[in-house]
């Protein structure tokens, strides 16, 4: 059994999204804890973003372990979710990037990397409206959003999401956190962010930080 799960934790550090799938197949059908499975993901990829991170990976290998951890975490999620397993998570965090910013890449890096934490991850994609974000705080209900944006020419979309959710009565029930190419700390500041971090894991260790968990 102890194989299956080193199997999954090895195909992510290989980058090998059809042998993490099928470990996750196999590790299901052999009747294992999925949570347990989920950890093995997690442990890997939490290696790679620490690796990258110190500089000893390249974004290529990020990349690789995302989605090989992509590829086999909807097959265990489905099988929690089957069972009524309760998840313990860190926190819960919406994410996505701005209206008028198409870019993707940075976004999914930081959404694989707070799974990898423990925190339950609902991503809204990219392009999402001022409208959307402050719907998707009223019905999930976060402890963080997290907002990003590449291009200097939208982070302005950032700023108005933060002023919507004063607006709404919003604003101090969540935590606001931003990043991106076009965001500085300076930038973030200005718009009353509760966070900025330029790299990916580097928002998930502030995200541990704003809510109390690891790394506070």
């Amino acid at each position: 059994m102890s194989d299956i799960l080193g199997g999954l934790r090895q195909a992510v550090l290989d980058y090998d999204a059809e042998a993490a799938a099928t470990l996750a197949h196999e590790a299901m059908a052999a009747g294992l804890d999925p949570l347990a499975a989920l950890d093995a993901l997690t442990s890997a990829i939490r290696f790679v973003g620490e690796e990258f991170g110190r500089g000893e990976l390249w974004l290529p290998d990020l990349l690789g372990a995302s989605d090989a951890m992509l590829a086999a975490t909807p097959i265990l999620e489905a099988e929690i979710a089957a069972r009524g397993t309760e998840r313990r998570t860190a926190g819960t965090i919406v994410v996505g990037t701005v209206q008028g910013d198409l870019h993707n890449i940075g976004k999914a890096m930081v959404c694989t990397l707070l799974t990898a934490e423990g925190f339950q991850v609902h991503d809204l994609g990219v392009n999402v409206t001022a409208d959307q974000f402050v719907q998707a705080v009223k019905d999930r209900r976060p402890d963080i959003l997290a907002m990003s944006a590449l291009m200097t020419t939208t982070i302005s979309q950032q700023r108005l999401v933060i002023e919507r959710l004063g607006a709404e009565g919003l604003r101090d029930g969540v935590k606001v956190i931003v990043g991106g190419g076009g965001v500085t700390q300076e930038f973030a500041d200005s718009i009353g962010a509760d966070g900025y971090d330029a790299t990916a894991p580097g928002a998930a260790r502030l995200a541990h930080r704003l809510l109390g968990g690891l790394g506070a």
